[in-house]
Formats: structure tokens, C-alpha cells, sequence
């Protein structure tokens, strides 16, 4: 990348870069990783834990004592920490696994607050098939590459295009109704409907302007973090279906240009009111 990054932000694109490396190796040799299943249609292979350790290492090189909190080995580091990575080091390994060039690598960067909370203050996505990093710091905006970010301006329905991501067998009744119910509400008002299976992608081309809105329940902190900064820093939103809310702790994330923001958010939580009936 042309722009001068900050330390930080040098750290998580160098560690990603390394990390990329290995992961473009095992994807064209992808027949011959050794996979195991985690749960229903939830997979991870040697690609994953590979990734995992070489961003393990490469950030708490650069920043030894910050905390981790990964998706494969869990969170590491003091309870008490002032600084933590978030990461995914596969968002899309069923993509991965299928041969398909849709995935990331996702890190975030966490930082302590007075009252115990915590705000994202750095967020990164790298697609390593396209060769594309979307990047964003609090306050300094959005980027990918060394192109500026802007979310799109569309403001009705009927020319927006959304992501998604479907529902598989591990996901509560209540939750597949939910998604139904706010799914067929959708389908009929707006341009299309697409579901690309990486979350992190999704919210990064929430930030290009590819999407004009992204919604998904029950995701993992890891999922989200990154992307949800980026699209901020690029003048979206992304909340809770209740507008209002950071989603990290709930997974439950709606995200959209200001224009249709509030919109998909009333959506997504009439359905999610058709899903309580079950619980």
C-alpha cells in the first residue's frame, strides 16, 4: 500500500501479508488439507490453524502483552488487558474448502475503555485471491488499498442490493424464522439479494459501496469487528438491529449507507419478533 500507515495498522497489513502467503499455497493444493468439523456445515482445516499461528505471532511480535481473542484458539492474555486483537484468520473457509475465491483475513484491534467497555480503533479485511486490503482507523477513515472508501448514496429500496448470510443447519428454528420472515420482506422491494459466504467481505463492500446494506444474526466477534469499523470510518452504519447498539456482543449486525440504514433495521426486527414465537 502507497499510504503511510501507522504502527499499528503496519503491523496487522505485514502480519496478514505473511499470513496470505500460505493461505494462496494451501488454496491451490486445497484437495489435500487435512479438515476436521467443528459442528453442522462448520468446518476447519489445517489452512485455518496455520493462518492462526503465523498472525498469532506476528502481532504479539509487534505488540508483545496485548491480549487475543482468535477464533480457533480462543482468547489469551490477561483479563485485565488494555489492548486486544480480535481475529479471524479464515472468515470463509467453507469457500475456501470448496475451491470458491471468496475469503479474508480479518483483524481488529480493541482498546480498553474507563468504564470497562471497549471501542474498535483499528480494523482490517485482506482478500488475498483479489489482492484487495480493506483497511480503516478510528477517525482516519476507510481505505482499500490506497483508494478511499465511501459507502454508497443509493437512498430507495428498489435499486439497493444487500448481503446476507443463509442460515445453516446449526441455527436455532427461531432464528431460521427470523430470517425468513425479514428474507421474504426483502425479496420483493429491493434489486437483489446476495449471500457470498464471508461475512467479513460482506461488510467491507458494505464500505465500497458494492452493498448498500448487510444484515446477519448470531455472528461471532471475530466475524464482525474489523468490517464494522471500516464501514463507519466510510460513513455507514453498523449497529444492532436496533439502530443503536455496537454488535459485537449480540453478532446480530445490520449494516447500511445512512439512507437505508434505519430502513433495513425495522425489517430485521420485525423478523426477529416472528422468531421470538418459537422461543
Amino acid at each position: 500500500m502507497a499510504q503511510r500507515l501507522s504502527p499499528h495498522m503496519t503491523i496487522m497489513a505485514n502480519a496478514a501479508q505473511k499470513a496470505a502467503r500460505r493461505l494462496l499455497r494451501d488454496f491451490a493444493e486445497v484437495e489435500q488439507l487435512q479438515v476436521s468439523i467443528k459442528g453442522p456445515s462448520d468446518f476447519v482445516s489445517q489452512a485455518d490453524t496455520r493462518a492462526e499461528q503465523t498472525l498469532y505471532e506476528e502481532l504479539d511480535k509487534g505488540r508483545p502483552g496485548y491480549a487475543f481473542l482468535m477464533e480457533e484458539r480462543g482468547g489469551s492474555g490477561s483479563d485485565n488487558w488494555a489492548w486486544r486483537w480480535v481475529v479471524d484468520p479464515l472468515d470463509g473457509t467453507t469457500n475456501f474448502l470448496h475451491g470458491i475465491p471468496h475469503w479474508a483475513i480479518s483483524s481488529a484491534l480493541e482498546k480498553r475503555l474507563a468504564d470497562g467497555g471497549s471501542e474498535l480503533v483499528a480494523g482490517l479485511v485482506y482478500a488475498p485471491a483479489a489482492d484487495e486490503m480493506f483497511w480503516a482507523e478510528k477517525g482516519a477513515g476507510a481505505f482499500v488499498n490506497e483508494f478511499r472508501l465511501r459507502v454508497s448514496a443509493r437512498r430507495e429500496m428498489k435499486d439497493a442490493v444487500l448481503a446476507t448470510g443463509i442460515p445453516f443447519a446449526a441455527v436455532s428454528p427461531a432464528r431460521r424464522l427470523a430470517f425468513a420472515r425479514t428474507l421474504g420482506t426483502f425479496m420483493p422491494t429491493v434489486a437483489g439479494i446476495r449471500r457470498f459466504g464471508s461475512a467479513a467481505l460482506d461488510l467491507a463492500w458494505v464500505a465500497a459501496g458494492r452493498y448498500d446494506g448487510y444484515w446477519e444474526l448470531g455472528l461471532n466477534r471475530w466475524d464482525i469487528a474489523a468490517g464494522a469499523l471500516i464501514v463507519r470510518e466510510a460513513g455507514g452504519f453498523a449497529t444492532e438491529p436496533d439502530g443503536q447498539h455496537d454488535p459485537r456482543e449480540t453478532g446480530d449486525i445490520v449494516a447500511a449507507n445512512p439512507h437505508l440504514h434505519e430502513k433495513l433495521c425495522g425489517v430485521v426486527r420485525d423478523g426477529l419478533e416472528a422468531g421470538r414465537y418459537l422461543t
